[in-house]
């Protein structure tokens, strides 16, 4: 068989357009899909709304969210596992990534092996808030209750692998106590009947808590940063109020499938870094008493060593709980 020069010439311009250098060069050259495993509205939406945006000015190019909710997150980080590793889809979600391999008996991927780590994006912190009427005054007084009283106090959430849940594992633990946990499906109904008074405690984002705090509507005792913040001046931290090195921050990550050229991971992150310097963004996520992490942070190998502390963080904390989900 006879192979030309000019066609030889031309399966090497092929090789090297497809190559990853090229392809990197390239990208992106259409939209991208960001995926949220929870519904519209919420924090994690929220946030990942405000990140698009300040990424695709970076990107030259429109990023929309699709929002994939259900099953504690794990459905939409199935969907972006499967995904064609190409950069044109990633995905954004909060704590609850590191959580889920011991919260899930099974799972149709790994927060690890099935990701390509882009970044951290946020850090917020959580309240420690009760009905209106709980007889405790402040931190010192709650937790000599919560001892003394343990089984006639109810504990609420947003269900299994919520924020909500979470903070209470990591609080009983804490304190030494196992409360009567009552697991609601979603943020909404858990606080409906902490203002009606129908359970006492919840341990939640600030983000969902702030406006009833500063309304009055509950009683808040404490924030689960190691120190107060400012979106809530007068509450104390946890940690300084009798948990000493009790830290508990809802940050959230940005990931690619497993495989996406290192190039593309590289432009991607760089865009994160753009987006958490981003004045509207800093400004949009103090509304929601949330931080942009600082961009040193906002890179593949800070969210790879996050996570994988985080997971061993809450592992023998899951499992002391018996907290399971199939």
């Amino acid at each position: 068989m006879k192979i030309t020069f000019s066609a030889t010439l031309a399966s090497l311009a092929l090789a090297l357009a497809a190559s990853p250098i090229s392809y990197a060069a390239d990208y992106p050259d259409k939209t991208i899909t960001m995926i949220v495993p929870f519904a519209a509205g919420g924090p994690t939406d929220t946030i990942a709304r405000l990140l698009a945006q300040a990424m695709g000015t970076t990107l030259k190019q429109q990023i929309i969210v699709e929002n994939v909710g259900g099953a504690g997150g794990t459905l939409g980080a199935a969907r972006a596992a499967r995904a064609t590793p190409d950069g044109y889809t990633i995905f954004v979600h909060h704590v609850g990534h590191a959580t889920a391999p011991s919260l899930y008996r099974k799972l149709p991927y790994s927060s690890i092996d099935s990701f390509e780590p882009i970044g951290l994006a946020t850090d917020a912190a959580s309240t420690l808030v009760a009905r209106k009427d709980f007889p405790a005054k402040d931190v010192g007084e709650l937790l000599a209750y919560l001892r003394a009283n343990k089984d006639k106090v109810t504990l609420a959430n947003a269900g299994v692998g919520a924020a909500s849940h979470l903070c209470g594992m990591l609080f009983m633990s804490a304190v030494g106590v196992e409360l009567t946990t009552v697991p609601y499906k979603g943020t909404g109904p858990a606080m409906n009947d902490l203002l009606g008074g129908q359970v006492d405690l919840m341990c939640d984002q600030a983000t969902n808590t702030m406006g009833h705090i500063t309304s009055g509507k509950v009683k808040a005792y404490a924030v689960t940063y190691k120190t107060p913040v400012a979106s809530l001046p007068g509450l104390p931290a946890l940690a300084s109020s009798g948990l000493p090195g009790f830290e508990l921050s809802v940050w959230h990550g940005v990931y690619a499938p497993k495989g996406t050229p290192k190039e593309v991971i590289n432009k991607l992150s760089g865009a994160l870094q753009y987006a958490v310097r981003d004045p509207n963004v800093k400004q949009r996520l103090a509304q929601l008493s949330t931080d942009p992490v600082a961009p040193n942070r906002a890179t593949p190998e800070a969210l790879r060593a996050h996570l994988k502390a985080e997971i061993d963080k809450w592992s023998p904390i899951i499992k002391k709980s018996g907290s399971y989900a199939e």
